[in-house]
This record gives structure tokens, C-alpha cells and sequence, in this order.
């Protein structure tokens, strides 16, 4: 049986344990090397899971910090510039890079307790491939050239398998709903979504706008995550 938050750790590069540091950004460094060095492949998954592989730009500064306490830490700022812009009656705030990502308190809701926290990476990481298939183009080839990146980047064999049945079975956003089971965990979905794409197609944006619906985000929460998410991006 996997553990989940290595997973999550491991995909957007935060080592193999607590507070661990990847140098090499993790799963999603070695696999967008190899794709920096094969144009045709980059290309290839471009439509699909080049988010989750390959990496958006996000600031190297996010890379020693677990992937639960990026998201979690993303989703705690954005919220906390929801808030503020709740009682400003101003449009809500973005950061200026990843230096402005604040970890919440250990006491603070967007922290997972123990017993939650695999069921929640879990959540975090089909929410992010769900994302990542929004525009419909990773067909059966493409799969099989992800299926051997992910084995060439040092996932356990439990790992790669969990991430291929995701990759295969179709989006069940009802599964990801439900795996939101807060406020706090709908805004750290939400989050996590984002980061998977670029957000640029048709598809991608309808995708998100039902995802935001279904997880009952209110507008100006929606656009304190996006702006949150685009200050690290670097898009």
C-alpha cells in the first residue's frame, strides 16, 4: 500500500520525507529533463499531463517544501486574501512571486490532521490528473510514453499503477467532490486543479468553472486561488 502524501510529495518535488528537499524537483523535475530533451515527447503530452509531469514554472523556492504544504499553503494565502478583500470590499490581492507563500499555523484548518491526510493527498492527486485531462487529448500512445516516464522518474511499482489507473479510468468529479469533505479541502482542490494546467483552452476553463461550482466556491474565492496560483507559476 502506497502512502499518498510521499506520492504527492514526490510529484511536485518535495522528497521523500518530512521536510525533505529535492533538488532535482522531484518526479516532475527528472520526467520534464528528459522531455526538455525530446521535443516530439513534450509535445506528445503538451494537451494532457504536461502539468503534472513537466511543471508550469513554479518557482524553485516551493521545491523544499512537501507537496501538501505548497497546496495547503497556497490555499491558506488565497483564502486569507478572500478574507481580507471580504471586509475591504476590494478585489482580492495576488502575491508577486513564491516568496509570498506563508505556511499556515499547525492549528490552522488548511494542516491536515493524522487521519485525514492520506485520504486528502489522494484527493489532491486525482483532482490534479483529473485537471490535467480536462481537454480530452492524452490518447492510448501518449499514455504509454507518460506510463514509461513515470517509471523511469523512481515511483514505486504501486505508485506507477496508481497513477496509470488514474490516467485511464475517466474523470469522476463526483470522486473529488466528495473527497472535499471542507471549505479548507475545497479550496485546496481547487488550488491543486490549477496547478495541473495552464489554463488556456476552452476545455480547461470549462472544466474549472463546474469544478469551482461543484465544490461551492464563491467567485471572488475562486479569484483570490487563481491569482494565488498565477504569483508562483511564473505564467
Amino acid at each position: 500500500m502506497f502512502d499518498p502524501k510521499q506520492l504527492l510529495d514526490q510529484v511536485l518535488g518535495g522528497g521523500r520525507g518530512p521536510g525533505a528537499a529535492a533538488s532535482d524537483g522531484g518526479v516532475m523535475g527528472r520526467v520534464g529533463e528528459l522531455a526538455r530533451q525530446n521535443p516530439m515527447l513534450a509535445g506528445g503530452i503538451a494537451g494532457g499531463l504536461a502539468g503534472l509531469l513537466l511543471g508550469r514554472g513554479f518557482g524553485g523556492g516551493l521545491i523544499k517544501y512537501g507537496g501538501m504544504a505548497v497546496i495547503g499553503g497556497l490555499a491558506y494565502k488565497a483564502w486569507r486574501d478572500y478574507q481580507d478583500a471580504q471586509s475591504s470590499g476590494e478585489a482580492p490581492a495576488g502575491g508577486e512571486n513564491d516568496a509570498d507563500l506563508v505556511l499556515p499555523p499547525p492549528d490552522s484548518p488548511f494542516v491536515p490532521t493524522p487521519q485525514s491526510q492520506a485520504r486528502l493527498a489522494e484527493t489532491l492527486i486525482v483532482a490534479m490528473i483529473a485537471a490535467a485531462k480536462a481537454d480530452g487529448h492524452i490518447d492510448a500512445e501518449e499514455r504509454g510514453r507518460i506510463y514509461q516516464r513515470l517509471e523511469e522518474g523512481g515511483l514505486q511499482p504501486e505508485e506507477v499503477a496508481f497513477l496509470q489507473r488514474e490516467l485511464t479510468e475517466p474523470v469522476d468529479v463526483d470522486r473529488i467532490v466528495a473527497g472535499a469533505r471542507t471549505k479548507e479541502e475545497a479550496v485546496e482542490v481547487y488550488a491543486a486543479s490549477l496547478m495541473a494546467i495552464r489554463n488556456d483552452t476552452p476545455q480547461e476553463r470549462d472544466y474549472l468553472a463546474g469544478l469551482a461550482g461543484r465544490l461551492q466556491l464563491e467567485p471572488d474565492l475562486v479569484t483570490a486561488i487563481e491569482k494565488t496560483v498565477e504569483s508562483v507559476s511564473g505564467r
